[in-house]
């Protein structure tokens, strides 16, 4: 498994990988989310050979806060430890970021893969977090 940090991911490859774990919403509309990927404050790819097999993308200021975007993994290569080592990356990478803030589904499966990493539910904190859909 090779490990590269690169915004500039084929449309193809993009998709491909989305697809795989069925975000559909981002595979609706490709050129936005190669722009979107591209525009990103930092991505890394996870490629078995020349495929893309699992990525993570931050926005933020990279600073005072970053947003964890997307953690995904192609079902295929899921439980080998690939998601861990991307989000260590960019724990390492952004170490003296005090916010590191993501959102995601809430199932005993997330809740494990996040808690394992360290990351506590807002809830914990007496915190809410607000969504406004467009």
């Amino acid at each position: 498994m090779k490990y590269i940090a690169d915004k500039n991911i084929a449309m193809e490859q993009l998709i491909n990988l989305y697809t795989s774990v069925g975000w559909s919403s981002y595979t609706q509309n490709p050129r936005q989310l190669q722009k979107a990927v591209a525009n990103s404050l930092f991505a890394i790819g996870a490629y078995d050979q020349n495929q893309l097999v699992g990525l993570i993308r931050v926005v933020g200021d990279g600073l005072t806060i970053i947003y964890i975007q997307d953690l995904l993994v192609n079902p295929a290569y899921q439980r080998r430890g690939i998601g861990t080592k991307l989000m260590n990356s960019i724990l390492k990478k952004y170490n003296s970021v005090r916010q590191k803030v993501l959102l995601t589904e809430n199932t005993v499966k997330t809740r494990r893969f996040y808690e394992s990493c360290n990351f506590n539910p807002c809830d914990k904190y007496d915190l809410i977090a607000f969504y406004k859909d467009f």
